[in-house]
C-alpha cells in the first residue's frame, strides 16, 4: 500500500471514530485504581461496615474520615459515615470494606442481587458509576439535583468549602440508562434545564448488552 493510501485511509477510520462529549476524551483511558487518589496510600486494609436497609455504615471514626475525605464516598456524620448502596457495592468490589449484616459476612454478589432488587436500574446505574470511577473522574451521588451522579474534572476536590473557581465546580450531571431506554422530549428537556441551571453539562451515559458505555452529551440552545 502507497503511503498516500495509507494516509487516506487512516483519516477515514478517524473520521468514523464516534466523538466523546466535550472533555470527556481528555479523561478517556486514564484509568485509576480505587484507592490511589492523591493524598491517599496505595494500600489500605479492609474496614467493616454494615448494612441497614438502603444505607450502608462505617463506624469506623478514623476509616471513615479517610474514605470520605481522599476519595469523596458518602455522607460524613458525627459517629459514622453513610454510603448509599452504589458507593459501598463499589468499595465493596474493590476489597476496602468487608460488608455484615446481623448475622454474617455479605459477599459482593449477593450484595449485588440485594442492590437489584431494590433498585430496578441499579445494573445501569453501577456499570456507569464503576467506569466514571476508573477514569479518575471525582463521582458523586446526585440524588439532590434529580440525577445519578454529579461528575467533577480529575484533580478537583469536590468537597471544598468556601469559593470556587468555575473548574471546580460540577462539570457533568449523568443520567444512567439502558440502551433500549424510551423517554419523551419533556423528560430530556427537564435533564437539560437542570444541567444548564448549575452551569454543567448533562450527559445520557447509555450502557448496552455487553456492559459498555456511552456517553452522548446534550445541551441547552437559546437562539
Amino acid at each position: 500500500m502507497s503511503k498516500k493510501n495509507k494516509h487516506k485511509k487512516q483519516k477515514k477510520e478517524a473520521a468514523m471514530q464516534k466523538a466523546e462529549p466535550k472533555g470527556m476524551e481528555e479523561q478517556k483511558g486514564k484509568r485509576e485504581p480505587l484507592g490511589e487518589t492523591e493524598g491517599a496510600p496505595l494500600m489500605q486494609k479492609k474496614v467493616g461496615a454494615r448494612l441497614a436497609e438502603d444505607k450502608v455504615f462505617v463506624w469506623d471514626r478514623e476509616a471513615a474520615k479517610n474514605i470520605f475525605e481522599n476519595d469523596y464516598y458518602g455522607k460524613l456524620k458525627e459517629d459514622r459515615l453513610e454510603l448509599a448502596l452504589i458507593e459501598a457495592a463499589l468499595l465493596l468490589e474493590k476489597n476496602r470494606i468487608e460488608l455484615l449484616d446481623d448475622v454474617k459476612n455479605i459477599s459482593f454478589i449477593d450484595f449485588y442481587k440485594y442492590c437489584s432488587e431494590i433498585d430496578p436500574r441499579f445494573r445501569e446505574r453501577y456499570i456507569v458509576y464503576k467506569d466514571l470511577r476508573e477514569r479518575g473522574l471525582p463521582t458523586r451521588t446526585g440524588f439532590k439535583f434529580g440525577c445519578d451522579f454529579r461528575v467533577y474534572n480529575r484533580g478537583v476536590k469536590p468537597l471544598k468549602r468556601g469559593q470556587k473557581q468555575a473548574h471546580e465546580h460540577t462539570k457533568w450531571i449523568v443520567f444512567a440508562v439502558p440502551k433500549k431506554f424510551v423517554f419523551g422530549f419533556q423528560e430530556m428537556s427537564r435533564a437539560v434545564r437542570l444541567a444548564h441551571n448549575i452551569r454543567a453539562n448533562m450527559l445520557w451515559a447509555v450502557v448496552d448488552e455487553e456492559s459498555k458505555v456511552r456517553y452522548f452529551s446534550v445541551t441547552f440552545f437559546k437562539p
